[in-house]
């Protein structure tokens, strides 16, 4: 669905400020999809006490702490400092994308100015998240989807089910079928991958885990109105899909062919011009027996 080489050379920017360093484990796991966390960094004023917790995640991950002093009240000089390093790295021109991890809006121009550079960048933060910053990145992942590193008793906190945020994703419906019928071939069918790509290029944020299913192949397999014919073996991976028909749809197709039927049956046989019987020709009266049948 992002469009990186393989093995591609990512840099994880985090906004400490603003993120929880229970997340840590799980971004840096989710950023393994995508490629490798080349550059870690984490920013904040870390003599303030609320990046404590911060302290065993930045040694366990080997994440690079970015000090930034606040200047003064009311103004983040953190966000300054991450938007400078991340200029300073593309100019670098060694990374192939960047994951900027926060849920501040003040991070969407850099978003755009990155994706202008040809960079892919993926966006991480919660569901308060702005529209304008999602929309900015090329992917952006929720973070309360990630499940949570295992606790001390060895259980993994799962990630978030649908319905557990305040923000409740938007209906599956419309956007898997306009997906699947904006990607269908002449018989209706659409491969899975063209829909995929559809739905996020619409919405950044699109993810399968917002509807309680890990991918995109079991979502659509869950979905009753969604036809699916799974890969077959030796021929390939590909998933294909496609709306079925509604029941009007369907008994209306039933019924016109019904009545083209009764039509045609119900139509007298005509004959081509070439089998109908020629007329006899009628015979040629010359200019003699014209003559004589007058002398008669």
């Amino acid at each position: 669905m992002t469009t990186l080489p393989e093995n591609a050379r990512l840099a994880v920017l985090i906004d400490a400020d603003n993120t929880s360093a229970k997340r840590a484990a799980a971004l840096l796991e989710e950023v393994t999809k995508y490629g490798s966390a080349t550059v870690r960094r984490a920013y904040a004023d870390w003599t303030n006490e609320h990046t404590a917790k911060w302290k065993k995640q930045l040694n366990q991950h080997a994440i690079q702490p970015i000090q930034q002093f606040a200047y003064t009240t009311g103004k983040n000089a953190t966000d300054f400092a991450l938007v400078i390093d991340a200029m300073d790295l593309l100019y670098a021109g060694q990374l192939d994308g960047f994951v900027l991890v926060s849920s501040d809006s003040d991070f969407t121009r850099l978003a755009t100015r990155l994706r202008e550079s040809g960079k892919t960048v993926l966006g991480m933060g919660e569901r308060k998240t702005p529209q304008a910053f999602r929309a900015a990145c090329n992917r952006f992942i929720y973070l309360d989807l990630l499940a949570e590193p295992a606790t001390e008793d060895g259980d993994a906190a799962p990630p978030a089910q649908a319905g557990e945020s305040s923000t409740e994703p938007p209906a599956l419906r419309p956007l898997l079928t306009q997906a699947i019928e904006s990607t269908s071939q002449d018989d209706g069918w659409s491969a899975l991958g063209s829909v995929g790509n559809h739905l996020v290029q619409n919405d950044p944020s699109f993810d399968p885990r917002l509807y309680g299913q890990s991918k995109l192949s079991r979502l659509v397999e869950a979905e009753t109105y969604v036809e699916v014919k799974a890969p077959e073996a030796g021929g390939g991976n590909v998933y294909w899909v496609r709306i079925k028909p509604s029941g009007k749809q369907a008994a209306k197709k039933t019924t016109t062919r019904k009545r083209t039927a009764k039509k045609s049956a119900a139509r007298p046989a005509t004959t081509s011009p070439a089998e109908a019987p020629a007329e006899p020709a009628k015979p040629k009266v010359t200019q003699r027996a014209r003559s004589s049948a007058r002398t008669r």
